[in-house]
């Protein structure tokens, strides 16, 4: 029997460069200091109880590199699945839909601003609400009845939080 996702955890990628290589948006790579502070967050939240089984990340370079720390500070054995669906302008159906066909309990999708905090809100049944989500900040939703049905935010962090930045 599949394992059927019983949380979401929705990441705005960590802090990157103004202008990619070649001048545009896609190729932004993220910072050093940001890829520390990054990894430095996810490792308070790994320590802190957080577990994820699966992640989802857009295909944009800054957003990639965000998922492969948390691939490596969480020890997701699992490849990292570009999903198109979270490039800016995120189908948070598709995203739902790509979820739903997981077998994992506890999945992580990779983002951009503002669609991430869209995603928080449509998945906790609210599409109207407005959910500021700053560089590298994390939302737990819990979806007891399953994806597709109303979830619940847990808790919205950032690495400010943890780092007093």
């Amino acid at each position: 029997m599949a394992t059927v996702p019983t949380h979401v955890y929705v990441v705005r990628h960590a802090w990157a460069e103004d202008a990619g290589p070649d001048g545009d948006d896609f190729s932004r790579p993220l910072t050093k200091k940001g890829r520390k502070r990054f990894e430095k967050f996810m490792v308070r939240l790994r320590d802190g109880g957080m577990e994820i089984d699966r992640i989802a990340t857009s295909p944009l370079i800054r957003t990639r590199e965000t998922a492969e720390i948390i691939a490596r500070v969480f020890g997701v054995e699992s490849e990292v699945d570009l999903v198109e669906a979270l490039a800016p302008g995120a189908d948070w159906q598709a995203v739902l839909e790509w979820t739903i066909h997981q077998s994992a309990a506890r999945v992580a999708w990779i983002g951009h601003a503002p669609c991430v905090g869209r995603l928080v809100a449509l998945t906790i049944g609210d599409g109207s609400a407005a959910i500021r989500m700053q560089k590298g900040a994390v939302a737990s939703l819990r979806l007891d009845d399953g994806p597709g049905h109303p979830g619940e935010l847990e808790w919205l962090v950032t690495a400010g939080v943890v780092d007093g930045q």
